[in-house]
């Protein structure tokens, strides 16, 4: 796989977060934006005439706070929540009431298994392994036998060392759609960066548009590669810091 072209001002970005922007952690609520990647996004915004969005797993209102006092266009909970440049954000509706019923049980199971964390989104609920894979097949069956009570307007999506229940439509690839309909972004090449199978419709999207994606590490394939989060950072920057 070829390394990754440099940057073009005909471009438009979007960006994973986790393993793509930031190296992956143990307990997935220990975030950490540094002073250096704000910096470097902000670059390849104004780079961009503001065409860079985030597009990530974790609900809009976190990523605010990791990036704060910063603001992208963003995607959250794999497109279930969409900000774009005008600060709008579009959310989902009140969760279902089956989902929300399935709280309190998944949360005592996953009580019985040391290490492992179930993370409530609201609109959606990831069950992690990272710390205790050891428990890894335990939970996807749990997730399994979840989603069988919730029925088919829910999904499974699985991704490194987690799975999440989440509504049928919720799609990265969609949000980078969404995207490409409204400015800034209409009219430009997307490129899609990101390092886990929930990415790969992001993939799908930019390349459909004209596109590519870049697919961090060797988990996903994509039309070029990076290896790691460091080089990411330095492709970010391609001497523009």
């Amino acid at each position: 796989m070829k390394p990754a072209p440099p940057l073009a001002a005909d471009n438009c970005l979007f960006l994973d977060l986790d393993g793509t922007l930031l190296d992956l952690r143990a307990d997935p609520a220990a975030i950490h934006v540094d002073a250096r990647l704000q910096q470097l996004l902000s670059h390849c915004a104004t780079r961009l005439d503001g065409a860079l969005a985030i597009i990530s797993g974790r609900p809009i209102a976190d990523l605010d706070a990791s990036f704060a006092p910063l603001r992208f266009a963003a995607a959250g909970i794999h497109g279930l929540e969409w900000r774009g440049t005008d600060g709008v954000t579009v959310a989902p509706p009140a969760p279902a009431g089956e989902l929300r019923a399935m709280v309190a049980p998944l949360a005592a199971a996953v009580q019985a298994m040391p290490m492992a964390q179930l993370e409530d989104k609201g609109a959606s609920l990831a069950l992690h392994w990272r710390r205790a894979p050891r428990h890894a097949p335990a939970l996807r069956r749990l997730a399994e036998s979840t989603l069988q009570q919730l029925g088919p307007q829910f999904r499974l999506l699985e991704g490194n060392c987690v799975i999440e229940l989440l509504p049928r439509g919720a799609n990265k690839g969609e949000a980078v759609r969404e995207f490409l309909r409204r400015p800034p972004f209409v009219g430009r090449r997307p490129v899609y960066v990101g390092d886990d199978l929930t990415d790969v419709p992001g993939f799908a999207a930019a390349r459909a548009a004209g596109g590519y994606g870049i697919a961090v590490g060797t988990r996903v394939a994509a039309e070029y590669r990076l290896p790691d989060v460091d080089a990411v950072r330095a492709w970010l920057g391609d001497g523009h810091e």
